[in-house]
């Protein structure tokens, strides 16, 4: 007589069944200077983003009867020189702020970057050399500086040609929404903004290309296109989170200089820099300190955040330091 034997298969836990990413956010949500950082991003881009909605005043409105009030259950950031409510251009800014960090990223960073970096390191030869070459020549100037001078120049050409478009059709006031300073400003910003992330995409495609899974990949005939975007850009996009959240501070930062320096974002629009620029001398410090408190704690929270973000997902996205 043969007994029976009953074979109990070991039952899968719901941890394993888990992917990649959810086991990163549950990392990143152990880390409390990441959620701390994420909670502030979140609470001032929606300032900026709802700037309009949440602000009971226009930035260009004047009260003559409230100048240089102090903070006050009317004007929660106090007002300035002439009477404008200091919270809400501080709002205005970071929407500005907003707007060119995300198209410079998205567009230099993020197309321009990954997709030549995809293209040189999978491509190789010619190709490779071509994008590098042009990448050194761009990288051996300090960024900083050829931005400065990108947008001096190029502000001027780019005004005098919509004040023409103006002129002779019906398309009016270009100038005056400030659409030409978004325009030169991302421009500004995306031509020195790919170079990092090409080279850091380069390098992870150098290595994938080699791999036996591309090898088998190319044997049964996958296109170049699937190769590209299914199979090489998902494994290297772990590095490549990291580095768009860094960057984010990085471009937050020059954004804010540009404006300090005179060539971002022009008056009577808002920014952060020419606040900061205004409000930048020892008799404010004594007297009216709240004009340059107000636009100082936005700009070191954009920035100090958006690092605190990336290292958080460095340590979580690095197989090193699991």
């Amino acid at each position: 007589m043969v007994s029976s034997v009953t074979i109990q298969t070991p039952e899968i836990r719901p941890e394993r069944r888990k992917g990649h990413l959810s086991r990163a956010v549950r990392r990143l949500l152990r880390k409390k200077l990441a959620v701390i950082s994420l909670l502030i991003l979140i609470a001032v881009y929606t300032g900026g983003i709802f700037a309009a909605p949440l602000s009971p005043y226009d930035y260009t409105a004047q009260d003559y009867t409230a100048i240089l009030q102090a903070p006050n259950a009317d004007h929660w950031a106090g007002t300035d020189r002439t009477g404008r409510d200091v919270f809400t251009r501080v709002l205005y800014g970071v929407q500005n702020t907003v707007i060119l960090t995300v198209i410079a990223m998205a567009t230099g960073g993020l197309v321009l970057g990954v997709g030549l970096g995809l293209l040189s390191g999978y491509v190789g030869g010619k190709t490779d050399a071509l994008i590098m070459r042009i990448g050194e020549v761009f990288s051996s100037f300090p960024d900083i500086l050829l931005i400065i001078i990108l947008a001096a120049t190029l502000r001027p050409r780019i005004v005098n040609g919509v004040r023409w478009l103006e002129d002779n059709t019906f398309l009016d006031g270009l100038v005056r929404t400030g659409v030409v300073d978004y325009f030169v400003i991302s421009i500004a910003l995306v031509a020195f903004g790919w170079i990092g992330m090409a080279r850091l995409v380069r390098g992870q495609i150098l290595f994938l290309r080699t791999t036996q899974y591309i090898d088998a990949a190319r044997a049964i005939g996958v296109s170049t296109k699937r190769i590209l975007f299914r199979h090489l850009l998902p494994n290297a996009i772990s590095p490549v989170v990291v580095t768009v959240t860094m960057g984010m501070g990085t471009l937050t930062g020059t954004e804010i200089v540009l404006s300090w320096l005179g060539l971002g974002i022009q008056p009577p629009r808002p920014s952060l820099g020419t606040m900061l620029l205004q409000a930048g001398n020892l008799s404010v410090l004594r007297e009216t300190p709240w004009l340059l408190l107000a636009p100082g704690i936005a700009a070191l929270l954009l920035v100090l955040a958006w690092n605190l973000l990336g290292d958080a997902l460095n340590d979580v996205l690095n197989p090193r330091t699991r």
